[in-house]
């Protein structure tokens, strides 16, 4: 027996119905904010992300999937803001007017330890804001991402916020980091001990709980941020607070590419455990300029761990985003079969969702409509086929009532229904 390769899983129903719910609801909230779709190749040059993400990120030196064609290095991508920065720049997208908003929804691929919520392929929805350094355009970003949240069901998340500055201020905080981890990094786990001198700041980024008390005691980037960046993060909370939109400053926080600046943030909800990051983001002003770019395109984005999201859903209220069965149709013989056959056309041209039992008797066509959830079942024999009027039975209450053709495409018509 064949089964899924370690690390992906086949998305089943009644699951896929929440996957639609989140798909759906993701973009209506980017089409309130004025964000167009962007869809990039499962692929590209290995170097696109390693000069993206960073040569010493855990993505690039452990995670990626890399092969060759041909003498050329390929890499299934392990995230997207990297290669819709590249289309930005390779399509000459800093021509359009305004800032330019772009969201995507697809699978990337990175080759971890799979855990509750993470595979190694997922799914991400993410959107970028390139062209706008302004504070607000952070803030708004965040909001954002609540009101998509909050949408598709979700409460009880927390936002954590940080600044992690700017090529000005940040170098000498790194300094007094190297320098604190001198002492520390020796009781560290051995992926830390690398980046204490490879890159420090990936220290903070460090989910071990052995690890954590001693991290505690690094420096704050809080305490090194230029006046620039200080009065940018101050302007990021202000705008937030303005919003009524609660966070926590955490200054530990820091995002896993190399190339986040300034604004950093991630969402975490306690369904998901030790490992309870549903999504994360930030300002990445350099980036653009890291792959080529001849103009400066400051931006901001995020990404949602979309197979994490669906799961703090499940367990919050599962069946809540399910699409039940409308109507069974129960016809019962052969010219029923036929003249049902029909019916079924007819609602569902009308939206309504149906399925047309098989020429069966009565009893059994009724145990699969209980076993399929329906909330009616038209009872459909030669004598209603040939008089034009149906048994239509309401399946939690048993009541039942006669409808003609005409009567019950108008009752499945109401939005109720």
């Amino acid at each position: 027996m064949i089964r899924a390769v370690k690390g992906t899983r086949d998305i089943l129903p009644p699951s896929s119905a929440v996957w639609n719910h989140v798909e759906s609801v993701a973009r209506e909230v980017f089409r309130a904010y004025n964000y167009d779709e962007i869809r990039t190749p499962v692929f590209e040059e290995t170097q696109l992300f390693a000069r993206g993400v960073g040569a010493d990120t855990d993505i690039v030196t452990k995670e990626m999937y890399t092969f060759d064609d041909r003498g050329e290095s390929l890499t299934l991508r392990p995230e997207n803001t990297a290669s819709v920065i590249r289309a930005y720049i390779e399509h000459r997208l800093d021509q359009l007017p305004g800032v330019c908003k772009l969201y995507y929804i697809g699978p990337m691929f990175r080759r971890e330890r799979p855990q509750k919520g993470r595979y190694r392929q997922f799914s991400q929805i993410g959107a970028e804001a390139i062209g706008s350094d302004s504070p607000a355009t952070d803030a708004e970003v965040i909001e954002m991402v609540t009101e998509i949240l909050t949408r598709c069901g979700l409460s009880g998340f927390e936002i954590y916020v940080n600044s992690v500055g700017c090529p000005d201020c940040r170098p000498k905080f790194v300094e007094a980091l190297k320098q604190r981890l001198v002492d520390v990094a020796p009781g560290l786990c051995a992926d830390c001990q690398r980046r204490a001198t490879a890159n420090p700041l990936r220290v903070l980024d460090c989910k071990i709980p052995h690890d954590q008390p001693a991290i505690e005691t690094l420096p704050s980037i809080l305490d090194h941020l230029c006046p620039a960046c200080s009065s940018h993060f101050e302007q990021v909370r202000m705008f937030l607070t303005d919003r009524a939109i609660p966070f926590q400053v955490k200054p530990r926080l820091v995002r896993g590419l190399d190339s986040y600046m300034r604004t950093t943030f991630e969402f975490a909800h306690g369904a998901l455990g030790a490992q309870n990051s549903v999504l994360g983001g930030g300002r990445y002003d350099g980036l653009a300029e890291e792959l080529g770019s001849k103009v400066h395109a400051p931006g901001i984005g995020f990404s949602i761990g979309e197979d994490r999201l669906v799961l703090s859903l499940e367990e919050a209220a599962p069946g809540a985003h399910r699409d039940p069965l409308q109507i069974y149709i129960a016809p019962m013989g052969g010219a029923a079969l036929r003249h049902c056959a029909g019916l079924a056309h007819e609602l569902r041209r009308a939206g309504v969702r149906v399925e047309l039992g098989p020429s069966a008797k009565l009893k059994r066509n009724m145990e699969t409509a209980n076993k399929l959830g329906a909330r009616y079942a038209l009872l459909v024999g030669d004598n209603e086929t040939g008089a034009g009027v149906y048994a239509l039975k309401e399946m939690s209450s048993g009541e039942q009532r006669n409808l003609d053709r005409a009567q019950l495409l108008e009752t499945f018509r109401s939005p109720s229904l």
